[in-house]
């Protein structure tokens, strides 16, 4: 039976005018209505199975359908009552009818005129019903059937002939057993006449035939154990294990004269040449460019002679102990790669000789070169460690567990890749001082700093410096917005760990460091990565760069501070150098703060406990990571439970600001803030019972005994801070001078006498500096009198010993200092690489203390960087606000705070006191408030520049205003969208509502000229948005002129000029959505801020992102990973909103735009259009 069918409207359409044109049978019948048994004139059409019928032949559309696949068809005779029928009395009628095979379908009655057409369409419905294919279908199935039934029995017969077999055998075996007892009694009995006698012939025969069958059965048993081998799994594992070790013996033989080829036709060749008279290369050079690669090569020619010979005892192939013999011998690869990059270096340099020159030409023409160069040849070496140990990962991927060689290949494996990794980080060192020497030399002054072998190069760039505060009368406005600015400003920037360089660039290419501002130490530095309009220096130098300038403040402790403004040349470039530089600094002062106290007693420096914990970069049960590496040059986290990313969120080592941002920006996906500040809480409290046990391991890898279990129990009065001064007085908001969220826990902070003892005016005189958020250590020539020492709680007693009684100066300086001021000399020394510091003693002491000052800097570089960046979470949620403030209050009751510490907190706390900034800008609110007032001005009385300023403007407000927690969940694309995302849906209603404006404007013209004009007058506008950046104007305009009644619009169109035309051409190509906004995309990165993005690109990346990958693995970990792809849109989305637009507020121009009343539906919009230019009638 025929089963249920989907039904196409479409398709049945195509489908009943191909029945009209091509139908197999076409004609009028009468048709017999179900309701009334009425006959009506029907036009009727077949096509293959399927039967339709139209009110006449004229209709194109068809009344119904009728599907007769399965149906049978047959004449029937005329009703009874069709001879009282007066339509019918003068004619005879031949009725047919059409039975279908779907249960409760009712049949179809059908007739005509004429017999022979009556017979026709019997025929052909016939025909149409398939039923001889469904009979034959169905004769097939029997026979199908019948087919696997014997096929069965063919199955069962085998098994018992198999069976019968066996018994065979069995019997077999049976008699072979008699025959044998049979022959030893027949000996016995008759030992001479056994020989002389002739077999009886039966014996003979059964003879025969017994040895037919075993050789038969031995074939065939053997034939079978064959078959069933090389079929196995293992058969296979074999074939793939023995391919992989005959491409290895070919790739080591390849390799072998790769190597042979280098030495016998350039090193010795070269060696003979440097012992010339005329020599032209000396024997330094050739040493320093082939290495020991001659000692390489006869590595491997034994190592291939091993492997020759166990191919030649093959299929036994037993490798492992040829790596055991090998592995030893491999660290002569160290020197070699090790010294790769400065043998490639040595040959350019050789080259610029001609006569080496032209001699190494003739050696590279020989036929065993095959047209490769020495660098091709020297690099050969590079790649044999990584091969080995791929070729080695294959063998144990086709190697069986319980193998004999698993396990020394598995040893031979975790060798090599030891091998490999020291390799790596040897080659990066020795690159990393090759790379600071290059520097060195380029500057004309030199620079001791890059002779440290603990400075590594971060990256480099051209900036342009602009004139600070101090230097306003030095470039006049005319010259900051010329060509001269950037030939004059340029610099060639050069950021370090530790230090940071700017130098001017001489015609011949060598370096000069700049007078003043040269060489920065970022210990010294706060960085400001927006200037606001209330700091001093951005009137100076930073009106009209689009937000790309950065400020680094510097101020040294010997001297006056000054400011270095730098201006990147895009904003990708900014956040690239805004992102190491606060990551340099985050981690100087972490290193200075653990090497100040460790680095004697202990040989695990900072860097060290991060490559050494495993727990920081091998995969867990609650933690994997993937390939990649994050700013901290660790790898980043793919998944991780919360307590992990808590972990890692206050892990006292280092700051990822890449981690920072992006947990930050998703932490509600997966927990909630009142969990991370509680794991704040907790670490700043308690940081020895909140830091994991493996780190405090790390921390304290020392051989002194005085770290034992007493400070990891929990009960010990040290693991926790207790607060004996009183409650200090937070700073005010009228005297911060703070306007704007840009804090900082590294940068140096005056003073020449430390008083701890008086915290709260400390707090006020580091609050009302007429200098940004800044701090540091004090100068090392400070001291501390008795009277001037902090209150001390009973846990920091061992504290005391350091405040001796009366001053003193010079040699003895140290002894009179606090903690607090021995610390922060010593964190300066770090910083500066000055001797002076804590002694071996008072090292072993002050761990502790260390750590709590290390917790401290966590807690209070976490919250900056919260408050600062993402202050919509403390404006939208009060009792965050208020549980921030509580844990900073407590941080400032701290007796043990350090000056520096306790001016960022004051400035954190100012900073989430003061009153929110963007009260002082302009809200939509306020805007819709000025358009209730009777408008004044028209359309055509204003300018495109205006209307394209002010629509940027509004673009922006609406824009702005959406809070970066509206982009998690998809709450746009929910049913409560209203409440979830009120924001978004704002700036999608903002969007329909320009778009319909400019569609109802242009349709309000009844001219043809003026609605042309029109058109014209809105591609300027857009053509104006987009030179401001604001690419979702220029979407709202082309979206209006596609819509179906202005495209339509074909006189009008005909009015407007080519080159209007050819702009809006080059606009949609803009903003076109194909390839996912591709065009779009790439001019936004190459566009600098201010920016109005077209929000809706954003949306579909996030929606992608959520639909393709879940929050939550199916072990429940948190998959950070779709958080870090959700953080960079975010963190895209929020520079945009970040930086404003300088367009005034015209009250005129956004009343007609925001106007209401202008605004038509759709429907309204198409009616008017069908009104000022008809449909053309066809025909």
């Amino acid at each position: 039976m025929q089963k249920s069918v989907r039904y196409n409207e479409g398709h049945a359409l195509y489908l009943s005018v191909v029945a009209r044109k091509e139908g197999t049978k076409r004609g009028i019948l009468s048709k017999k209505s179900t309701e009334n048994s009425r006959w009506n004139d029907k036009y009727f059409a077949l096509y293959q199975n399927v039967l339709f019928y139209f009110d006449n032949d004229q209709s194109t559309r068809p009344s119904g359908i009728y599907l007769l696949e399965g149906c049978t068809c047959e004449r029937v005779p005329a009703h009874k009552g069709s001879a009282v029928n007066k339509e019918t009395v003068d004619k005879q009628q031949h009725y047919f009818l059409v039975v279908f095979g779907h249960d409760g379908q009712k049949p179809l009655e059908l007739r005509t005129e004429e017999e022979s057409e009556c017979n026709k369409w019997v025929e052909y419905i016939q025909q149409a019903s398939y039923s001889d294919i469904i009979i034959e279908r169905e004769v097939l199935m029997q026979k199908y059937i019948h087919l696997v039934l014997i096929m069965e029995t063919e199955k069962v017969a085998a098994n018992q002939l198999r069976t019968q077999l066996e018994d065979q055998d069995t019997e077999i075996e049976r008699l072979k057993a008699e025959i044998v007892l049979l022959n030893k009694e027949k000996e016995r009995m008759l030992p001479c006449q056994t020989n002389q006698e002739e077999e009886d012939p039966d014996i003979k025969k059964i003879k025969k035939v017994q040895s037919f069958m075993r050789g038969w059965l031995c074939r065939r048993k053997w034939k079978i154990i064959v078959q069933d081998y090389i079929c196995s799994p293992q058969a296979e594992n074999m074939r793939k294990r023995n391919h992989i070790v005959f491409n290895m013996v070919e790739a080591e033989t390849e390799y072998v004269c790769q190597l042979s080829v280098l030495v016998n036709f350039f090193l010795r060749p070269l060696r003979m040449a440097a012992s010339s008279k005329k020599p032209p290369i000396s024997h330094d050079d050739v040493s320093s460019i082939f290495l020991n690669s001659e000692t390489i090569m006869f590595l491997h020619e034994i190592f291939h002679q091993g492997l020759k010979a166990r191919i030649a005892n093959w299929p036994t192939l037993v490798l492992a102990d040829l790596f055991d013999i090998l592995l030893p011998m491999l660290n002569i690869y160290q020197e070699f790669v090790r010294n790769h990059q400065y043998s490639l270096q040595v040959l350019a340099n050789c080259k610029q000789n001609r006569d080496f020159d032209k001699l190494l030409k003739q050696y590279e023409t020989n036929t065993a070169c095959e047209e490769r160069m020495l660098e091709t040849f020297l690099t050969y070496p590079m790649f044999q460690i990584p091969r080995y140990i791929i070729t080695l990962h294959e063998l144990l991927a086709h190697t069986p567990h319980e193998h004999v060689e698993r396990k020394s290949l598995e040893f031979a494996k975790s060798k090599l890749e030891e091998l490999s990794k020291m390799m790596h980080d040897e080659v990066s060192d020795t690159e990393n001082i090759r790379k600071n020497l290059a520097i060195e030399r380029m500057i004309v002054e030199g620079c001791d700093i890059l002779l440290d072998t603990s400075q590594t190069f971060v990256r480099q760039g051209s900036l342009i410096q602009l004139p600070s505060s101090n230097e306003r009368g030095m470039l006049s406005k005319v010259r900051l917005g010329s060509l001269s600015l950037k030939k004059e400003g340029e610099r060639q920037c050069f950021l370090f760990t530790k230090h940071f360089l700017v130098c001017t660039r001489t015609s011949g290419g060598k370096l000069h460091l700049i007078k003043q501002g040269g060489m920065l130490t970022l210990i010294e530095c706060t960085l400001v990565e927006e200037l606001d309009a209330n700091d001093e220096d951005y009137n100076a130098g930073s009106q009209g760069f689009n937000h790309l300038e950065f400020k680094i403040m510097v101020e040294p402790p010997d001297g006056p501070a000054f400011s270095v403004i730098l201006l990147a040349p895009s904003r990708q470039e900014k956040a690239g150098w805004t992102s190491d530089i606060s990551q340099c600094i985050d981690n100087i002062r972490c290193n200075g703060l653990m090497t100040s106290v460790f680095e004697e007693n202990s040989k695990v420096t900072v860097p060290h406990m991060i490559k050494s914990d495993a727990r920081l970069h091998k995969d867990d049960v609650d933690i994997c990571f993937s390939k990649t590496l994050n700013s901290c040059k660790v790898p980043q986290i793919r998944y991780a439970s919360v307590e992990r990313l808590l972990e890692r969120l206050t892990d006292l080592r280092f700051l990822s600001i890449d981690f920072l941002n992006t947990f930050l920006h998703t932490y509600r996906i997966f927990t909630t803030a009142a969990v991370v500040m509680d794991k704040l809480a907790d670490i700043y409290k308690k940081p020895f019972t909140s830091i994991p046990v493996r780190s405090l391991e790390l921390f304290f890898a020392t051989n002194q005994g005085m770290w034992g279990g007493e400070h990891f129990n929990n009960k010990s009065p040290r693991l926790c801070r207790k607060f004996s001064s009183p409650p200090l007085t937070t700073p005010s908001l009228t005297s911060s001078p703070v306007h704007s969220r840009k804090l900082s826990l590294s940068s140096p902070f005056h003073s020449r006498v430390l008083d701890l003892h008086t915290p709260s005016s400390s707090a006020a005189n580091s609050t009302t500096s007429s200098h940004p958020p800044s701090f540091s250590s004090p100068s090392p020539t400070s001291t501390l009198a008795p009277s001037e020492s902090p209150c001390r709680s009973p846990s920091t007693h061992r504290h005391m010993r350091y405040r001796q009684s009366g001053g003193s100066t010079g040699e003895n300086n140290r002894g009179a200092m606090s903690p607090a001021s021995a610390y922060a000399i010593a964190t300066a020394a770090a910083g500066h690489g000055s001797s002076q510091g804590f002694n071996n003693s008072e090292r072993t002491c002050d761990k502790e203390f260390i750590i709590c000052r290390a917790a401290t800097n966590r807690v209070l570089n976490v919250l900056r960087h919260w408050v600062s960046k993402h202050s919509q979470d403390f404006e939208m949620n009060s009792e965050l606000k208020m549980g921030v403030m509580t844990i900073l209050e407590e941080v400032l009751r701290d007796p043990d705070l350090l000056p520096q510490e306790r001016k960022a907190t004051g400035n954190i706390v100012s900073a989430l006191s003061q009153d929110d900034q963007d009260d002082a800008q302009l809200k939509i609110e306020d805007i819709l408030q000025m358009t209730e007032c009777p408008k004044a001005e028209c359309f055509d009385s204003l300018s495109a520049i205006e209307l394209a300023e002010q629509i940027t403007l509004l673009d922006h407000i609406v824009f702005r205003s959406i809070p970066y927690e509206e982009f998690l969940g998809q709450g746009w694309m929910k049913l409560d969208k209203l409440e979830r995302t009120p924001y978004i849906m704002k700036t999608s209603q903002h969007f329909n509502d320009m778009s319909n404006l400019v569609a109802s404007q242009i349709i309000a013209h009844t001219d043809v000229g003026s609605r042309a004009n029109s058109i014209e007058k809105w591609l300027a506008v857009a053509g104006i948005c987009r030179c401001l950046n604001n690419y979702n104007g220029v979407l709202e305009i082309t979206s209006a002129l596609n819509r179906s009644a202005i495209y339509r619009l074909k006189k009008t169109w005909a009015k407007v000029c080519k080159q209007t035309k050819s702009l809006m051409g080059k606009l949609q190509k803009t903003v076109s959505s194909e390839g996912r906004f591709k065009n779009l995309r790439e001019t936004l990165k190459n566009c600098n801020p201010p920016c109005v993005p077209y929000l809706g690109m954003y949306l579909t990346d996030l929606a992608f992102i959520e639909e393709a990958t879940p929050n939550f693995t199916e072990e429940g970990l948190v998959n950070f990973s779709k958080m870090r792809m959700m953080s960079h849109i975010i963190r895209e989305i929020r520079q945009f909103q970040g930086a404003p637009y300088r367009i005034e507020h015209q009250a005129k121009v956004t009343q007609f735009l925001l106007d209401r009343t202008l605004v038509m539906d759709e429907d309204t919009l198409y009616e008017l259009s069908l009104k000022i230019e008809p449909r053309l009638l066809h025909g």
